[in-house]
C-alpha cells in the first residue's frame, strides 16, 4: 500500500506545490487550467492535482523562452529578481529570488556595479558545480 501512495505522490503535485516549482501564483495555474494550457485533475478528496510531467514540460518551455545565450555548458539556469545587493569596496553579495529558490552570489563589487545590479532587476543565475549533494528529509513518526 505504501508503494501505491508513493507512486501516486510522485506522479502528481497539488496546485500550490506546482505553482511554487514554476515560480507563479496558484491563480496563474487556475487561469492556465481555464485556458486549456494545463490539465488538472481532482483527487478523491477534491484537491486539484497537476501531473509532474506537465510541470516539467512547463519548466522546460519557460527555460527555453528565458534562455538568450547562444551556447554554454551550464544547464542550471534560474531566471529571477534581485532582492538584495550589499557592496563594500571589494566584494558584493547579491541575493536573487528565482521561483521558490533563494540564490546568493558572491562577486566583486566592480562586477555588481558594471551589471547595474539593484533590487528589482531581472536576472538569470547560472549555476555550474562539480559536486551536487542530494539529501532526503528526515521522516517524522507516523508518515508514510
Amino acid at each position: 500500500m505504501v508503494k501505491a501512495v508513493n507512486k501516486h505522490r510522485n506522479s502528481a503535485l497539488r496546485v500550490g506545490e506546482a505553482a511554487e516549482l514554476l515560480g507563479v501564483s496558484v491563480d496563474t495555474l487556475r487561469r492556465w487550467e481555464a485556458e486549456g494550457r494545463l490539465p488538472v485533475r481532482r483527487s478523491r478528496g477534491g484537491q486539484r492535482l497537476v501531473s509532474l510531467a506537465d510541470v516539467r514540460r512547463l519548466q522546460a518551455k519557460r527555460r527555453k523562452r528565458d534562455q538568450r545565450t547562444v551556447a554554454q555548458s551550464a544547464r542550471n539556469r534560474f531566471p529571477g529578481v534581485v532582492t538584495r545587493v550589499e557592496k563594500d569596496r571589494v566584494a558584493a553579495v547579491v541575493e536573487v529570488q528565482a521561483g521558490p529558490h533563494r540564490l546568493v552570489s558572491l562577486m566583486t563589487a566592480e562586477a555588481a556595479t558594471e551589471l547595474a545590479l539593484a533590487p528589482g532587476a531581472a536576472v538569470v543565475c547560472v549555476v555550474k558545480a562539480t559536486n551536487v549533494v542530494v539529501e532526503i528529509a528526515q521522516r517524522t513518526r507516523g508518515s508514510t
